[in-house]
Formats: structure tokens, sequence, C-alpha cells
């Protein structure tokens, strides 16, 4: 999660919402990402889809069936729709999502009987680390929004 903690102060440097994430194959990182939204123009430009691209390249393999995902927040209702699609073996985030958190704050994709594939889920990893990064850049954000007017 500390690796996942560094790709989110990335995202927070380059003034996009601070999310990392990385997935971890046979006790090694093959897959690193960062929300890349701003800078790419692209909604589905999430941390965790921009490693599960990653990681699949790099094992030349579509299914992660043996891979651990570490992300920053709880992953939103499109990248656990991803996460359940790669077969993801076990998922673990720091903080809980609210407003679209998609592993049991709004749905739960990643444990839903009717999916073909279920994810073991462990939250609260570095909670407050990944929770504070957050509530800086918002806080951050309103600040400057602020002043702006």
């Amino acid at each position: 999660m500390r690796e996942a903690l560094k790709e989110a102060e990335k995202a927070f440097s380059e003034d996009e919402v601070p999310v990392g994430a990385v997935i971890v194959h046979e006790g090694r990182i093959i897959a690193r990402g960062h929300n890349q939204i701003e800078r790419l123009g692209d909604p589905t430009a999430h941390a965790e889809m921009l490693a599960i691209t990653s990681a699949t390249n790099s094992l030349k393999l579509k299914w992660l069936s043996e891979a651990s995902v570490y992300v920053t927040i709880e992953p939103c209702s499109m990248c656990c729709g991803a996460l359940v699609l790669a077969r993801v073996k076990h998922l673990y985030f720091g903080a809980n999502d609210p407003k679209t958190g998609a592993c049991g704050s709004i749905v739960n994709i990643a444990n839903n009987r009717k999916l073909n594939h279920r994810i073991q889920v462990k939250s609260g990893i570095l909670q407050e680390e990944c929770s504070s990064l957050l509530k800086d850049f918002f806080k951050k954000k309103r600040q400057r929004s602020s002043r702006l007017k």
C-alpha cells in the first residue's frame, strides 16, 4: 500500500485526484498507476484501469487470477467491474468511498453473487494516510477556487 500511496502522491503533484494503485504478482510489483484523467482528458484513466492494462501487458495474459491489487481508495463501479472481469484474486484498499465505492459503500460489485467472479477484499489498509491525502487535495482545490472568486 505504501507503493500505491507513492502513486497517489504523483497524481497529487500533477493536480489529479490523488489515487494510486499497484498490482502484485508472485511477490513483485508488475504494474503501477495513478489517476491521469485531466492529463489524458479521459474519464476512464483511473489508477486501477491504467494499472490493469499495464499488468496484463506485462504478463501477456488477459486474466490476473493470481494477482493482488492495492489501491488507496475503494474502487468505483467502473474499476471494480474491470477488476472482476480481469479475475483479480485479492483487492486491498485504504479509504472507503461513500460517494462512488463499489466494494460495499454504494454497491458491492466485488462480491456480487450474480457475477461469475468474486474478489477477496480487505479494506482500511493505511486508511488514515490514504484518506488524508484525498482530504488535503480537495481542501487545496476549495481554497484555490475561493481565491479565484
